[in-house]
């Protein structure tokens, strides 16, 4: 953010905010920040209770560089502390200054909203990247897509953008709802529905239901963006229909409104033709999966629905490569060779776990002769996660696995029903480090997916900080 030009002045907070500031006159902020560890100068530091209070580093905000905290009437100043706005809740607050952020948009601007069981994020990030060839873009940080992340995405919001993109997500039905009334998208997308979160409701039609609310914010006539071949696109195009809005399918299937032709995969990425309408548009992915490729599907309905130059924008598209814990890929330089590490780490659930021993399968075996598959937990899947977790085993076959490791009481079911050809070692996460440490070589290609409680994270910064050498596969 420039600091010559704020993201929030002074009378622009009060009338949001509803409240005069205490301790001064009032001050201009250039950022929002609910973490102290990593709070800019110039932000406006809002105090949520999480897991912990955050009336408890308030002080710690100031003495960051904060210029304003926003905090609870009861909140008692400290010595040191510079402006406060004081509200009744915070959170409302900081929906309260979402939605002015949202407002004050430009009639021209353009919203993008991204829900789905899986490929919320790499479709955000698509679409980011996408717009920002066209024009001022504005997207949700990480996987900011809750109670506290939308609105907080939104609050960051500069007014001069041309292009918001907000992922919103949802573990309860209700929960989409008023976050897309919020973000009022102009378009939106339901990536997939999946089994996830089954512990949270009774069918994943049910799944369905909740995450069809997200039509529930686009205008008249605004783009329901459907995966074509979902079980539940008719269900979902059925929410669309009776909000008025307009459902447009996309998938690989040719009688989907958005569709793929001459597809080809590869480790490397992936080309197609995007078939939009009367138009056609070939697009390489510098991103490896089928699943990849679908979701840019989902980006190109959502780039013309919104009216933007469709070939620019899917350009970006060449030269994006998949983020860290979501297909990053990394070199390791082992005593006489190399290996590849592919790093799925962030999240898990049945749909994105095939889909990445699918694009494990992808690398050809005279690069990386050796297949592993380090498999931990997929979570909040309730009683079904036995069978489900077991059912990866046709996925590990197609993939032509040669090696499964697993972690986790879940992924037990998975490592039971594998030929003990398979079986590389199960043990606990933080052991997994130390033992795939000890039995790789040179010529593997290893792939680490769980959920990210399962903490397998820290077994792919254990081998990345071991062996060394990091960077993009060749």
């Amino acid at each position: 953010m420039n600091a010559m030009k704020p993201l929030w002045t002074s009378s622009q907070l009060i009338a949001a905010l509803g409240v005069e500031p205490d301790g001064g006159d009032g001050v201009a902020v250039t950022g929002i920040s609910i973490d102290t560890r990593t709070l800019q100068a110039g932000d406006l530091f809002v105090a949520l209770k999480d897991q912990r209070d955050g009336h408890e580093f308030v002080s710690t905000a100031f003495k960051a560089g904060a210029a304003a905290a926003l905090v609870s009437t009861g909140y008692t100043r400290q010595p040191g502390d510079g402006v406060l706005f004081r509200v009744s809740d915070p959170l409302a607050a900081l929906v309260a200054l979402g939605r002015a952020a949202r407002a004050r948009l430009a009639p021209e601007a353009r919203v993008i909203g991204v829900t789905g069981s899986a490929g919320k994020t790499g479709t955000k990030e698509m679409l980011r990247t996408c717009l920002s060839r066209l024009g001022a873009t504005h997207a949700s940080e990480k996987s900011y897509n809750n109670h506290w992340g939308v609105p907080l995405t939104l609050a960051r919001m500069p007014e001069d953008t041309r292009f918001g993109v907000f992922e919103i997500g949802m573990n309860h039905a209700g929960e989409i709802r008023p976050l897309t009334k919020m973000v009022r998208p102009h378009a939106a997308i339901v990536t997939t529905v999946e089994a996830v979160h089954l512990e949270h409701f009774p069918s994943v039609a049910a799944i369905a239901d909740a995450k069809g609310e997200i039509f529930e914010g686009l205008p008249q006539g605004g783009a329901a963006i459907i995966k074509f071949d979902n079980p539940h696109a008719r269900r979902l195009r059925a929410i669309a229909d009776i909000l008025g809005t307009k459902p447009v399918t996309f998938g690989f299937d040719a009688a989907a409104d958005v569709h793929a032709s001459a597809f080809r995969a590869s480790d490397d990425g992936s080309d197609m033709t995007i078939n939009v309408r009367d138009k056609s548009y070939p697009v390489h992915l510098a991103m490896p999966g089928r699943h990849i490729a679908e979701n840019a599907l989902a980006v190109a309905a959502a780039l013309d629905a919104i009216g933007v130059d469709v070939e620019m924008a899917l350009a970006a598209l060449a030269d994006l490569a998949p983020p860290s814990g979501r297909g990053a890929r990394s070199v390791l330089q082992l005593g006489g060779g190399e290996a590849l590490l592919i790093d799925e780490s962030y999240n898990a659930n049945p749909a994105s776990m095939k889909a990445a021993l699918a694009t494990l399968a992808t690398v050809p075996r005279q690069k990386y002769g050796r297949r592993i598959a380090v498999l931990g937990d997929m979570l909040e899947l309730g009683s079904d996660a036995p069978a489900l977790h077991a059912g990866l085993k046709d996925a590990v076959d197609a993939a032509e696995v040669d090696l499964v490791f697993a972690c986790g009481p879940h992924m037990q079911n998975l490592y039971d029903a594998l030929p003990a050809a398979k079986k590389g070692g199960y043990s606990p996460a933080s052991a997994m480090g130390d033992i795939l440490a000890s039995q790789l070589r040179p010529g593997d290609v290893v792939m680490i997916k769980a959920s990210n409680g399962t903490r397998l994270g820290a077994v792919v910064e254990r081998l990345k900080a071991q062996f060394g050498k990091q960077g993009a596969a060749a």
